[in-house]
């Protein structure tokens, strides 16, 4: 069993309100968006293509603006302060990180060196050692990579270096956006048993998803983006089993169109 991790997270939750969120003058992407993860707890966000998840993710995490994109209404709450003004990295050493979408490792840096990058902003010598050494008992592989550089490792091993080199941080909050986006289905079972153990060891988990079956598999809460707004939310039991969600987002039924759960449909 994996051992705690140094600096295990404390209490509180991320709340986001009325959220609206424009590209440049006219692309509103998230509209009046309402979400909530508690602490300890793993919520899933899904939707299609366009819906506007990885935007949430970018509000989340400060990097609207390198995107062109503003906060036109609402607010995001962590710990009961808003994040909203703040830079990245005033978002990450208040204890939220972020996996992007695509991996984003350093390719011609080692795994080592890419881990070391991920702990810069701690200042604390012995804590970084820990969290290394907790992050390569998570993922045994990158310890048998640590000197190889992150370009040549398989698709999977990447991933679990973009989450480790987030979990260096010690976050209390972890974005995850798209972690199993083109992963065999063998590797797609290993990073939900990865989400489950960092959520066990005291870190909240916001997952972004295309990958409904996985998502809700994984998840306390789930909510369904489409076209920037929340058209549901509920208890992960409770989606899995609704048969309109089965159908159009788990593949469950051969006529999918015919059940699609209002507001639902092609990509915006």
């Amino acid at each position: 069993m994996t051992r705690q991790p140094p600096e295990a997270a404390g209490s509180g939750g991320l709340v986001v309100r009325d959220l609206t969120v424009r590209y440049g003058r006219a692309i509103t992407v998230l509209r009046q968006v309402d979400l909530e993860v508690p602490q300890g707890s793993v919520v899933a966000l899904m939707g299609v293509n366009g819906a506007g998840k990885t935007t949430l993710a970018r509000a989340v995490t400060g990097m609207l603006p390198f995107h062109s994109g503003t906060v036109v209404e609402g607010d995001i709450s962590w710990h009961g302060q808003s994040l909203l003004g703040r830079k990245p990295g005033q978002i990450v050493r208040a204890g939220v990180s972020q996996t992007l979408e695509g991996r984003r490792i350093f390719a011609e840096l080692t795994v080592d060196q890419n881990l070391g990058v991920g702990g810069i902003s701690k200042r604390n010598d012995q804590t970084l050692k820990d969290r290394r050494d907790w992050v390569l008992e998570l993922f045994p592989k990158l310890r048998e990579r640590l000197e190889q550089r992150a370009g040549y490792l398989s698709g999977g091993e990447q991933q679990m270096l973009a989450v480790g080199r987030a979990l260096m941080q010690s976050p209390q909050l972890l974005v995850l956006d798209e972690p199993s986006l083109g992963l065999a289905p063998i590797i797609v079972d290993q990073i939900r048993e990865t989400i489950l153990t960092i959520r066990d060891a005291g870190t909240s988990v916001l997952l972004i998803e295309q990958n409904a079956m996985m998502a809700l598999a994984v998840s306390d809460h789930g909510y369904i983006l489409s076209h920037g707004s929340v058209t549901r939310h509920a208890p992960s039991r409770e989606l899995l089993d609704d048969p309109d969600i089965q159908s159009f987002y788990l593949g469950l039924d051969e006529a999918a169109g015919e059940h699609a759960p209002a507001g639902d449909g092609t990509p915006a």
